[in-house]
């Protein structure tokens, strides 16, 4: 029997990376000494404000068929924080509720590229990305920002890569593998080449509110930007509801018009007791996702004195997320060797961050989305099994 083309668009190389980890998972389960490093899962519970909202409204009977596009109390919410003095005036007509950040993601490809198409997307990038980008026929060009230059935005390598075919230009700020945040020149660069070439944006800022130094700044949010620029956000990482799977796109309302259309045959609106929760969430829980943000900001600092100071294995401090990233060259290894020796060895889990794109080739992604003492016991039996491999490389 023949299956559609699109099977093989959606198969991307980095389909493969979270074989490790899902053996860790198993192992794990069944009661092994496995320390998991691999996931951007945080292991927080969610707020119980937040989760208590869903249940009452489940116990109210809001189990019934919802909005497509989402309720518009939830999605005004959305719209007003969003909201600065020198930007088009926002209102719910400017946003969509989706099924996590990837099904917003998947929503902007499927309305915004035709076959052919060409998009830039920053490398390293989300694993995810290329077979989201790709399921439509257009191109991803993957534009490398090199670990040389610390995988900052280089406006010089995207200008290159621009053809007349290119789309559009997807950034993940702050970036998912290496937690850097791109700076306000960085963030003008982006923006003078989509004027200039007349390509649509696509942030995703999932990580926007775990930042632990400087001020994270929203591409939409720069003069003659909004326009043009699809924002995705969720709830996921900065109100621990991962599962939850409640995102948004905030966009120009004609594109809003077409997410619509496209709900009403793709998911047909989240459930409505999901959507109760979204509102606790962002008018009532702020506290609590501040103390989700500082725990990580004092786990990032903890991961990073206790691998760096070896010369020959560079450790990148991020300026926001859950994940660490290190370069494992010098022992004579890529990314997924080093990972799966490290696992064989130690029983510690972390991530090839190659899978992320040829750029972090080398690299590893360490997540610091478990308990301190945990970590330090994982960062112990990292550092002994580096120093082990750099005496026989020697």
């Amino acid at each position: 029997m023949q299956y559609s083309q699109l099977t093989n668009r959606i198969n991307g190389e980095g389909a493969a990376a979270w074989d490790l980890h899902e053996e860790a998972v198993l192992a794990a389960e069944a009661g092994d000494d496995v320390i998991i490093l691999s996931v951007g899962d945080p292991d927080f519970t969610t707020p119980d404000a937040i989760t208590q909202s869903a249940i009452k409204a489940l116990q109210a009977g809001d189990t019934h068929y919802q909005m497509v596009t989402g309720r518009p109390e939830l999605r005004q919410i959305i719209a007003s924080q969003f909201q600065r003095p020198d930007m088009p005036a926002l209102n719910a007509d400017n946003v969509m509720l989706f099924a996590g950040a990837q099904n917003a993601l998947f929503a902007a490809s499927l309305c915004l590229l035709n076959a052919g198409d060409q998009v830039l997307a920053l490398d390293p990038m989300y694993v995810t990305y290329e077979a989201t980008l790709c399921a439509t026929g257009a191109e991803l060009i993957a534009v490398a920002q090199s670990a040389e230059g610390g995988f900052r935005f280089d406006a010089q390598a995207c200008q290159r890569a621009i053809t007349p075919k290119t789309k559009a230009i997807l950034i993940t700020n702050p970036n998912n593998p290496t937690g850097v945040m791109m700076s306000k020149d960085e963030i003008q660069g982006v923006c003078d080449l989509a004027i200039a070439h007349d390509l649509w944006v696509i942030a995703d800022e999932v990580y926007g509110q775990l930042v632990f130094e400087g001020e994270h700044l929203s591409i939409a949010h720069q003069p003659g930007m909004f326009e043009r620029t699809v924002t995705l956000n969720s709830l996921s990482k900065s109100y621990a509801m991962t599962g939850w799977r409640l995102g948004w796109a905030i966009a120009p309302a004609a594109l809003i018009e077409h997410f619509t259309n496209l709900g009403l045959c793709m998911l047909y609106g989240l459930p409505g007791f999901i959507q109760a929760a979204g509102i606790t969430a962002l008018e009532e829980s702020q506290a609590a996702s501040e103390v989700i943000r500082t725990t990580f900001k004092r786990r990032r600092d903890l991961v990073f004195d206790a691998l760096s100071g070896n010369a020959h294995i560079p450790v990148l401090k991020p300026q926001a997320g859950m994940f660490i990233m290190m370069d494992v060259r010098a022992l004579g290894m890529n990314g997924f060797e080093f990972a799966s020796a490290l696992y064989r060895a130690t029983g510690v889990a972390v991530l090839d961050a190659g899978a992320f794109g040829k750029a972090a080739y080398g690299w590893v992604r360490i997540s610091y989305t478990v308990d301190d003492s945990v970590l330090l016991e994982a960062c112990a039996r990292i550092r002994q099994f580096i120093d082990q491999n750099q005496r026989v490389s020697a």
